[in-house]
């Protein structure tokens, strides 16, 4: 009779106040991790509205036990959730990819690192403070990604296909070029063939330094033929 008794009084003790403030804290976590989950599902970005969620609920969900297990049972009440940061740093590490000398995914990582802090903040009852921070998100990833675009401010990486005829005549017209521009090449390629040579090569710059260097290379006389071939957003 002794231990059903304690469980009905455990069980009385959190629906009478720990499970109703739980609930409210968990909901919390999950409305605002969809919020920002939304932004970046509608910009297409690999962590979206599911990943957000989960992300900010499972880090209210361990502050929470951090502070109720050692309530109940004693110790750190900040030992569990001083783990959370660790773990998402490995989270995060994972989103970024370094391919063809470009890294991407730095925007994604930083918002999945400070998700983690709302779902946190959430758990310990910081309510105030969780929707300030989803709202400073939201603003800094939705307006000033907006800005960004707008007035081409972010960085993108341009390859370039240039032919000349020989391949040291090409780049030294190209280190020319780029050396006024203040501007760098990266993964360069070159081919020589019997009457000519390519180069092909990336460059990291705003749309306006990429339409002075389009410029650049179109008027040189030491190029045969000039091609963009595509960019990449240096998230």
């Amino acid at each position: 009779m002794s231990a059903i008794s304690f469980t009905f009084d455990t069980l009385r003790h959190e629906l009478g106040g720990v499970l109703p403030v739980a609930i409210l804290r968990l909901a919390l976590a999950a409305l605002l991790g969809g919020v920002i989950g939304l932004e970046r599902e509608f910009r297409r970005k690999p962590a979206g509205l599911r990943t957000n969620m989960l992300m900010c609920f499972g880090c209210a969900m361990f502050t929470l036990l951090s502070h109720q297990l050692a309530a109940g049972f004693g110790g750190d009440h900040t030992r569990i959730a001083a783990q959370i940061i660790p773990g998402i740093g490995f989270i995060g590490a994972g989103s970024i990819l370094h391919a063809r000398g470009s890294v991407t995914g730095l925007t994604t990582a930083a918002t999945i690192f400070v998700v983690a802090s709302i779902g946190m903040a959430s758990g310990g009852g910081l309510y105030a403070t969780a929707i300030f921070a989803t709202v400073v998100l939201l603003i800094a990833l939705a307006l000033l990604g907006s800005l960004e675009g707008r007035y081409a401010l972010k960085a993108t990486v341009h390859t370039y296909e240039v032919k000349g005829k020989s391949t040291d005549s090409v780049l030294d017209e190209l280190n020319r070029i780029l050396e006024t521009e203040r501007l760098a090449m990266r993964d360069v390629h070159a081919a020589s063939f019997e009457d000519s040579s390519r180069v092909i090569f990336g460059v990291e710059a705003s749309r306006p330094e990429h339409d002075a260097l389009v410029l650049q290379l179109y008027q040189s006389s030491q190029f045969s033929s000039v091609k963009p071939l595509g960019n990449i957003v240096a998230e």
